[in-house]
């Protein structure tokens, strides 16, 4: 009788210091799974055009002369935000492309009117590869219902053209157009403070948009 109630006690001691070895493995399991299951839920996003490393690009910006009346410099603006964020991307990607600094491109259609709608002038000229060209169809700060409030928004069609193609070869290649809307919820009354956050924030959004045609990218779903 004692034998037997040694026995139980042994075995129930065993099954206890089992227990208490797999806690830890299934609190484990338990920890790792959430991250498992997290990492399991990221798409990546291939290139819309992926012929830019160790290439020369520029951007070209149109907009309507009425967007230009109310935005002085938004040509020059959204190009800059555009060729910025390609240019750190591309570089941390180590792909060796050159972005040509807004900066020069402005200055030369400033002075060469017709570049401002021909890509291929500007890209003789920097003796570039490809230009970026965005034809900006709709452009504003304010929300148009309600002009108290703010709500940048942008849209924009997208084009690349090969500067090098021989004539039998494509030139132009469309892309997806642009639709950016900033902030996408409720918009924000408008106020000295509020309205250059919203047009710099607006214009950040804008060019991630654009910039992410190029190189490769994940996403969270």
């Amino acid at each position: 009788m004692l034998y037997h109630t040694r026995v139980r006690v042994t075995l129930g001691k065993a099954a206890g210091w089992t227990l208490l070895l797999l806690l830890p493995m299934v609190s484990s399991c338990n920890l790792l799974t959430p991250l498992v299951f997290i990492g399991e839920h990221k798409k990546q996003i291939s290139a819309e055009f992926d012929k830019f490393p160790q290439k020369r690009v520029a951007i070209l910006v149109w907009t309507e002369p009425a967007t230009l009346f109310d935005y002085p410099h938004a040509r020059f603006e959204l190009a800059t935000y555009v060729a910025d964020k390609l240019n750190a991307e591309m570089t941390q990607r180590q792909l060796g492309t050159v972005v040509v600094d807004p900066r020069d491109v402005e200055d030369f259609i400033q002075k060469t009117i017709e570049a401002q709608l021909d890509p291929y002038i500007l890209g003789r000229h920097f003796d570039l590869d490809y230009v970026v060209f965005l034809e900006i169809l709709e452009m504003q700060i304010r929300n148009p219902e309600v002009p108290q409030f703010l709500r940048g928004r942008v849209e924009a069609l997208v084009s690349v053209h090969d500067i090098r193609a021989d004539p039998d070869e494509t030139r132009r290649y469309e892309l997806t157009p642009v639709q950016c809307v900033f902030p996408e919820g409720s918009p924000v009354l408008l106020s000295a403070t509020n309205s250059p956050l919203i047009r710099e924030a607006t214009y950040r959004k804008f060019a991630e948009l654009v910039a992410r045609k190029f190189y490769e990218y994940t996403v969270a779903l």
